[in-house]
C-alpha cells in the first residue's frame, strides 16, 4: 500500500492496516499520549492513543527519516562506544 493509499483510508481501514501490516518499531509517550510507530512498506506510521481510554486519537504518516529523531534521541548509542 503507497502512503498516498493510506491517507484516503477512513479510520478504521487505517487501525487494521497498521495492525495487521505494520510493523511496530518504537514507543514513546508524550503528555496524555502514547505514540506508536510502525513501518508500512516505504513510509511510517504514528498512532497518537489517549494514555487513558486508549483509542487512537491520531494518526500521522510520513515518509522523511528526519521525523523519526524523537525515537533515535532515546536509543542509547554511548555504550556502543565503550
Amino acid at each position: 500500500m503507497r502512503i498516498s493509499d493510506f491517507i484516503l483510508l477512513n479510520e478504521q481501514e487505517k487501525r487494521m492496516a497498521v495492525l495487521h501490516n505494520g510493523v511496530l518499531l518504537a514507543k514513546r509517550s508524550d503528555f496524555d499520549s502514547v505514540i506508536f510507530l510502525f513501518q508500512l512498506g516505504s513510509y511510517y506510521v504514528e498512532t497518537h492513543c489517549n494514555s487513558k481510554n486508549k483509542e487512537i486519537e491520531e494518526y500521522r504518516v510520513f515518509d522523511s527519516n528526519t521525523l523519526l529523531n524523537p525515537y533515535l534521541d532515546a536509543i542509547p548509542i554511548h555504550n556502543l562506544f565503550d
